[in-house]
């Protein structure tokens, strides 16, 4: 089977559908100690497993986490995209950079090109973003997208204690810049 994600491009990335060849970088990511905000650490199994779940999170809704790639070289700089496992709230925009990615502005980049495919050809309303309480970075990033804390007593049904974060409706959109 074939996994029919859109394929988004911005400045910098191409967003696109996982793919098989995306394991390897994803458990990287998953195995380390910065992975902690995310679920992680794992081993190697448990992000097998991990990483097929987010394949089948886009079967079962039909949308999910993209993998983010560079332009110019191909390199994987992470994930970003729309989750809704079992128990969440309503659909999340998340976002995840790999080691050496960090600090470039591409998961602002890649969140804003999402949101618009989102409200623009979705037809979808605000979203939220689901944060560990402890990640100042998504917090800032967050903030940066124009979203606010709209809950900080939410435990996600794994429960681990988190802020959910509003963000803007389609018509304030606009007026967030990267």
């Amino acid at each position: 089977m074939t996994l029919s994600a859109p394929v988004i491009e911005t400045e910098r990335m191409i967003l696109r559908g996982p793919e098989a060849s995306d394991f390897e970088a994803y458990a990287a990511f998953m195995e380390s100690d910065r992975s902690h905000m995310t679920g992680g650490p794992m081993d190697r199994a448990t992000a097998w497993r991990a990483f097929a779940c987010e394949i089948g999170h886009w079967v079962l809704h039909g949308f999910g986490m993209w993998t983010a790639t560079d332009r110019e070289t191909g390199a994987i700089v992470g994930q970003a995209g729309f989750w809704m496992p079992e128990g969440w709230l309503e659909r999340e925009l998340g976002w995840r950079l790999y080691e050496g990615f960090e600090g470039r502005g591409l998961a602002i980049e890649a969140a804003l090109a999402l949101r618009g495919h989102a409200y623009e050809r979705l037809g979808w309303g605000p979203l939220i973003s689901v944060i560990a309480p402890g990640n100042a970075r998504s917090i800032r990033l967050a903030e940066r997208l124009g979203a606010t804390l709209e809950r900080d007593d939410w435990t996600t049904p794994s429960g681990k204690a988190a802020l959910i974060y509003r963000h803007p409706g389609v018509n304030a959109m606009q007026e967030v810049s990267a």
